[in-house]
Formats: structure tokens, C-alpha cells, sequence
């Protein structure tokens, strides 16, 4: 039925207009933005879940830092054991001089003299190996004389547990805990002292591989952390990042939409003088 108050054709135009304006809008800001879902009503389940994958992302990158600065400050560990074990192997050089039937005692007393100065040494070395200003391997520090919690995952109780500590015993002097104190003064004290340092040795070497196996630990958490980071990123990515493709398709048909919507309600708009002619 022809009437001239009510324009249905345009009312119609217009909505088809407004709907493929809207989309056209919604495809420019997906493309922009990179990402899919640009507000939430785009995809709220979807939105959810990528919002909780960046979340793991965010933390497993940190969680990778801290893996990283764990293996760091065992590695420090071993330098200063390492050197500590360097020390020893001198000391077991010196014991076996002054077990020789060449030294007299009084030569001993020089050769005791090296031997003393190296006992020091080895609590020097444990003082002075430092992460951070703090020392690994005396005892003495706040925060690594007792067990040393690192975040390496995504959950509160994703830690592994590191306790340095225990290298000094609770006397804060490294060579009393390894049980040196005997001189090589004498030959039957050299006898004694070369059982310290062997005993000593076999401690330090404990501890180093106790420490390389914490190192080993953090190394394959670290390689763990950067496989589930690729592989969390790829699930994000699926499920916000925009099909740059189908999105531009969608583009490109919306926009001819918009123009067909436009001519057409131009059309529409002259329905109604169309009509009045017949009044003429």
C-alpha cells in the first residue's frame, strides 16, 4: 500500500545502514588492534580465557627470570668451592712435604706457616663468595644461611628449595666445619692433617655436587618454562589475535554494504516524492 507518512523502505535502509556501519567499525578497530575480541561482548568466554593465558604468560616470564638468577647465584656457590677445593688440594701438597723424611722440624714450621695461612683462606673464600652483597658459603647471611624459596611456575607452590647454608655448618667458620686445625708441624701431626683434608675434600665435593645438581635443576626448569611460554602464547594467540585475512574480507563486504545501504535509502528517501505526483 503506497503512503507518504510512514517511509517503510527508508526505515529499513537505514537500519541495514546503521547494522553494516557498526560492522564496518567493528572490523577497522579488530584490524587496528591486532586483536580479535576488542571489547567483551566480541567473545566474553573467549575473552576470559585469553585474559587468564596473559596472566600465566606474565608470570611464567618472570617465573624465567628467576630460574635464570637461582642457576646464577648456585653458580657463584660452585666458583667459591671450586676455589675452596683448589685451596685443599694445596694443603694436601704441603702435608705430604712435611710427612718427607727431608724436612727437619724447624722446616716444618715454614711449611706449617703456608699450611695455617691457607686454613684462613678457606673461611676468606667462604666470607667473600657474594650474590648480591649477601655471602653464599659462611652462613653469616639473612637471607641465604637458611633454605631460599624460587618461584619457577605459575602456582604459589611451583618453588624449588635452595639451602647454602648447610655448606657452613652452624659455626660460621667453613674450616671448622671441614675439620681443619691440625698443623703439619710435625710429621705425625701430618699425618693427621692430610686425613682432615681428605675428609675435607670429600665434603667440598659433596657440596659442589649437590649444588651442580641444583644448577642441572634450574637449567631444565628454565628450558620447561620456555616451552610451556611458546606454547601458552600460541593458545592466546588462537583464541585473541584477529585473522588479519578474514577480517580484512569482512571489511571490504561491509563497506560495500554500507554503500549499497546509503544508495539505497538515497532511493527510498524519493519514494515519498514520487508519490505526491499522483496528488498532481
Amino acid at each position: 500500500m503506497p503512503v507518504v507518512s510512514t517511509n517503510t523502505a527508508a526505515n529499513s535502509a537505514l537500519r541495514f545502514l546503521n547494522y553494516n556501519s557498526a560492522q564496518s567499525t567493528s572490523s577497522v578497530s579488530k584490524l587496528a588492534s591486532g586483536s580479535r575480541i576488542v571489547k567483551a561482548s566480541d567473545d566474553a568466554a573467549g575473552l576470559a580465557i585469553g585474559s587468564r593465558l596473559q596472566a600465566d604468560v606474565t608470570v611464567l616470564k618472570q617465573a624465567q627470570i628467576n630460574a635464570s638468577q637461582g642457576a646464577s647465584v648456585l653458580q657463584v656457590a660452585d666458583g667459591g668451592l671450586a676455589r675452596i677445593g683448589d685451596v685443599l688440594q694445596r694443603m694436601k701438597t704441603l702435608a705430604a712435604q712435611s710427612l718427607s723424611g727431608v724436612p727437619t722440624n724447624d722446616e716444618r714450621e715454614f711449611i706449617n706457616a703456608e699450611y695455617q695461612e691457607l686454613i684462613n683462606e678457606i673461611d676468606g673464600i667462604a666470607k667473600t663468595t657474594r650474590f648480591n652483597g649477601e655471602s653464599l658459603l659462611d652462613g653469616t647471611s639473612p637471607q641465604f644461611g637458611a633454605a631460599v624459596d624460587f618461584f619457577v611456575g605459575t602456582d604459589a607452590a611451583d618453588v624449588i628449595s635452595v639451602e647454602l647454608g648447610a655448606i657452613s655448618g652452624s659455626t660460621n667458620y667453613l674450616a671448622a666445619t671441614l675439620g681443619l686445625g691440625t698443623g703439619v708441624d710435625t710429621a705425625a701431626n701430618a699425618a693427621d692433617a692430610m686425613d682432615e683434608v681428605d675428609a675435607a675434600l670429600d665434603l667440598i665435593s659433596e657440596a659442589r655436587a649437590n649444588v651442580g645438581a641444583l644448577i642441572s635443576r634450574f637449567e631444565f626448569r628454565g628450558q620447561q618454562i620456555a616451552t610451556s611460554l611458546e606454547n601458552i602464547d600460541a593458545a592466546k594467540s588462537a583464541i585473541m589475535d584477529v585473522d588479519l585475512a578474514q577480517e580484512q574480507s569482512k571489511l571490504v563486504s561491509s563497506q560495500v554494504l554500507v554503500q549499497a545501504a546509503v544508495s539505497a535509502l538515497s532511493q527510498a528517501n524519493q519514494i515519498p516524492q514520487a508519490l505526491l505526483r499522483v496528488l498532481q
